[in-house]
């Protein structure tokens, strides 16, 4: 599914909280979410330094960071089985949060793990 500009921009216009609820019910519904790669995943930091991985709802939101430090870098799908297997595990092993739905001008929401994943499966729960 392509997202309209207008799309786009009404969107990332949101506050934090109304963005992260929008990432929840789009990546239930399309089963992926998106990070960014170049020889490697994107990672951000957190005010206080601590790495946060960040994760958007679709490609065109994740093309919108790719500048500056993630110059570079390009989409890249996650399927959630993936991230539910392979990619939170890990983010729990080396106490890496998620930062949910980056702006150039904002961080999003950085949740604890398993709320954030309680969260999608209760979507997905919803949908099915």
């Amino acid at each position: 599914m392509r997202l309209t500009q207008k799309q786009i921009e009404s969107v990332v216009a949101l506050p934090a909280p109304k963005r992260y609820s929008h990432f929840i019910k789009m990546a239930a519904d399309q089963n992926r979410v998106w990070g960014l790669f170049s020889d490697g995943w994107a990672l951000a930091a957190t005010s206080t330094g601590q790495d946060v991985f960040p994760l958007w709802p679709a490609a065109e939101y994740a093309q919108l960071c790719a500048a500056g430090d993630w110059a570079g870098y390009s989409p890249r799908e996650i399927p959630l089985d993936e991230l539910f297997q392979q990619l939170m595990p890990r983010l729990r092993d080396t106490n890496t949060p998620l930062a949910v739905f980056y702006t150039p001008r904002d961080q999003g929401v950085i949740p604890n793990l398993e709320e954030f994943e309680a969260d999608l499966k209760t979507e997905l729960d919803r949908i099915e």
